[in-house]
């Protein structure tokens, strides 16, 4: 069952294998870890609970699942190998649903949980928990008699989270819908201890979106209070830029031991980010822009714009260079605006609509040279290239304005927005 809003019921994943992009082994799957809502919403999932051959179990996320079919999970070849520790605000799936007893809301009639069903939603990676399968009948050793039926997550309850009392997965699942930098704004202005309870409960994708909105000392303060492999895994998920920012408030040993637990690619762009002085093209840069070889074609290059994880910045323009691919690329040719990808036939080769009029920015540009750029060619994001002709990054405009406002901005944004009573909505302290 391939994705696109086919449905999978749980059960039949245990102990299904999981493959890299090469077919090779990776482990199988023992569980799946879900997010409950408020208010009867069907269930976020976030991702499967995987055991290696060493017998360790980590967490996949669901975003770096490419595909659940024939009896098999892939993945995107982008594994974390450490340790799965269940957070307060998640469910295990098999663990914790699975025979438990709920009741139908129509008669109120209690029935057990023999299984449940995710979809990946339309058009998104995100999937959900939308029916059930039910027994009706007493639980227990002879659950098996008794009528079965599929109901939609709706029609029972005794899942969902109650509406009421303290705890981080209510406040976070009032503000679920909140985009990064409006859960920043309600961050701020919770207290110490709160913002941390709800960092600690957020997935690491949201927080490092999240930190990246916030104030440099908001961040170092959340940074501080997670433990060290998690603050790494953070760092990780965040844009390289903000991320090699954020090292840079840190005491050194602090800095270089969580370089040190980071992966070694992700560490050496962090080195790579700062080496350079804060306002210059290298400082602002982000190392991840889109790269494509000479021989890839407008379909190769409009499949990688689609990324939702993309800025609109970054996915404006993609930069075309010879192998290497990866930052620092080989020769960088030139790039093609996304425009332009919309006019021509997607069998055309991108090196044949390279621009190459534009020049690059040298990593030492200053920020004044930068915004000059921007503005006199009417772009979203500029290549920075080296000595050697080599792609090093792009530079967005939105880390450009970073720059160019007062230094306490967001201060200034989070304590002038219309903030909600936090507080009084998760039950008050």
């Amino acid at each position: 069952m391939g994705a696109g809003g086919s449905r999978v019921f749980v059960s039949h994943l245990a102990g299904v294998s999981v493959f890299d992009p090469n077919g090779d082994l990776v482990g199988r799957v023992r569980d799946l870890v879900a997010m409950l809502r408020l208010g009867g919403r069907p269930p976020r999932v976030l991702g499967l609970v995987v055991e290696l051959v060493s017998r360790r179990r980590i967490f996949l996320p669901m975003t770096r699942v490419t595909g659940v079919e024939s009896g098999q999970v892939i993945t995107t070849g982008v594994v974390n190998m450490r340790r799965f520790e269940q957070r307060p605000t998640e469910t295990l799936v098999l663990g914790e649903l699975l025979d438990r007893r709920v009741r139908l809301v129509e008669t109120g009639e209690d029935v057990t949980v023999l299984d449940v069903a995710m979809v990946q939603l339309p058009a998104r990676r995100d999937w959900e928990i939308d029916k059930v399968f039910v027994r009706r009948g007493k639980g227990g050793a002879l659950r098996r008699r008794g009528e079965t039926l599929t109901v939609e997550w709706s029609a029972v309850t005794g899942f969902s989270l109650q509406e009421h009392g303290q705890g981080a997965e209510n406040l976070l699942a009032t503000f679920e819908q909140l985009r990064p930098a409006d859960l920043a704004n309600v961050l701020h202005h919770l207290s110490a201890k709160r913002r941390a309870e709800v960092a600690a409960a957020l997935d690491d994708d949201r927080l490092a979106d999240v930190l990246e909105e916030l104030p440099d000392d908001d961040q170092v303060e959340i940074l501080g209070k997670l433990k060290e492999e998690r603050a790494a895994d953070v760092l990780e998920a965040m844009d390289p830029d903000d991320a090699a920012d954020l090292l840079s408030e840190l005491p050194e040993a602090d800095k270089e031991r969580l370089l040190g637990l980071m992966r070694p690619r992700e560490a050496a762009d962090m080195r790579r980010l700062m080496a350079y002085e804060e306002r210059t093209a290298g400082g602002l840069m982000t190392t991840e822009p889109i790269v494509l070889l000479p021989d890839a074609t407008v379909a190769d290059a409009l499949a990688l714009v689609r990324n939702r994880d993309l800025s609109p910045a970054l996915a404006a323009q993609v930069y075309v260079c010879r192998a290497p691919d990866e930052t620092p690329t080989g020769r960088y040719l030139g790039l093609v605006h996304f425009q332009r990808l919309l006019r021509d036939p997607p069998f055309t080769l991108v090196s044949s609509l390279v621009d190459t009029d534009l020049r690059p920015l040298p990593p030492d540009a200053p920020l004044p040279l930068i915004t000059s750029y921007l503005a006199t060619y009417n772009m979203v994001a500029a290549p920075v290239v080296d000595e050697s002709g080599s792609l090093l990054g792009a530079v967005t405009v939105d880390d450009v304005l970073d720059h160019l406002l007062p230094q306490d901005w967001r201060e200034r944004e989070l304590h002038s927005a219309d903030v909600p009573d936090v507080e009084g909505t998760a039950g008050g302290r």
